[in-house]
């Protein structure tokens, strides 16, 4: 059985306002360096079998800074694409759209649930048939949420449920014969 591991990436001037970030390619800021360097002391890149990140600068910067320089880039982790809501926070959406909640009311212009469902499935499937002990996936937060949700095949509704901290560490695997979570925001 391989073990997933999820690495949300540091912190960044939009994650540390609440800014919804897809597309835009930003950096660490100081301390999402420091979260990202201080990665290193829990995770040792000789361990795991296939590494995956994300295009975006911020999730490749948190791979190396963690101490993994030898991985592959893939598409299918970048984050949900926001669409016209980039750049904006929940309460500057909520303005013009009483209650709007991602899971719930989508983004115009930007990716369906299930255009998301459908592309982090794929990496579902690959770190399964990869064969490895351990995989890790650098990513984002709602976009990690999703695979793990697509990990345990659970609705995506129920992602407003399961918060990820910047540049936390959450585990997948099995528990008995259910495909599960095992650690969560770690």
């Amino acid at each position: 059985m391989t073990l997933l591991y999820l690495v949300r990436h540091g912190q960044t001037e939009w994650s540390k306002s609440g800014q919804h970030t897809s597309f835009t390619d930003l950096d660490l800021t100081e301390h999402g360096v420091k979260q990202a360097t201080a990665l290193r002391e829990r995770l040792d890149p000789s361990e795991f079998g296939l590494v995956l990140t994300s295009p975006r600068m911020r999730a490749r910067k948190t791979a190396e800074l963690a101490g993994f320089t030898d991985y592959e880039v893939t598409d299918d982790l970048q984050e949900w694409n926001y669409g016209d809501y980039e750049g904006k926070t929940s309460a500057q959406i909520r303005e013009d759209h009483h209650g709007w909640r991602l899971w719930f009311n989508g983004v115009p212009n930007g990716e369906t649930a299930d255009q998301v469902r459908e592309r982090l499935t794929r990496v579902v499937h690959r770190v399964r048939a990869s064969g490895v002990d351990k995989a890790i996936c650098f990513g984002h937060g709602h976009a990690s949420r999703v695979l793990a949700l697509c990990w345990m095949d659970f609705p995506l509704i129920f992602g407003q449920a399961f918060p990820l901290e910047v540049a936390s560490i959450s585990i997948l695997g099995r528990e008995k014969e259910s495909w599960a979570m095992l650690r969560w925001n770690s």
